[in-house]
């Protein structure tokens, strides 16, 4: 089964913003996600209109974050890309006239929402400047440098 990694790859797109000292492009962050720049831009304006990001047009335009990294949560992120579904299981039936099945839904149920909030509340625990401080601890272990433009080329 597909795992949804627009989360996992919008974060790393946004940590590759935070490093550049000029506006990233959509086809320069879609060179990183490996993706189209038209699905750049629509994820871009969900961020954008929760007011993580700002846009600029024309010649020296591209993306920018508009908050401090330390003011921006992955669950903020989370909520601003559509608030995907967490877990690719689910029940087999959703209303089944089956008691043992309507048995097996409860105990699901309670644990995926268990599980779903404990996750929500770590996401809300864990902001950009705690991934962006990761990964300059990270760069400076491995001794190289990054550029959104170069690094992605492979």
């Amino acid at each position: 089964m597909k795992r949804d990694s627009k989360l996992s790859g919008i974060l790393h797109v946004l940590l590759h913003m935070a490093e550049a000292k000029a506006p990233v492009t959509s086809e320069e962050m879609a060179k990183a996600m490996q993706t189209n720049p038209v699905v750049v831009r629509r994820i871009m304006a969900g961020l954008r209109e929760a007011g993580f990001v700002r846009s600029g047009k024309g010649h020296g335009g591209g993306w920018t974050i508009a908050r401090e990294l330390s003011a921006i949560t992955l669950r903020d992120i989370y909520v601003a890309v559509g608030s995907p579904e967490l877990f690719a299981m689910g029940n087999r039936t959703e209303s089944p006239g089956c008691i043992v099945e309507q048995a097996v839904n409860a105990a699901l149920d309670g644990a995926f929402r268990d599980a779903e909030t404990l996750l929500l509340d770590r996401f809300a625990e864990v902001t950009l400047a705690d991934l962006s401080a990761d990964f300059h601890a990270r760069m400076l272990a491995s001794g190289k440098t990054i550029d959104l433009g170069t690094i992605h080329a492979a």
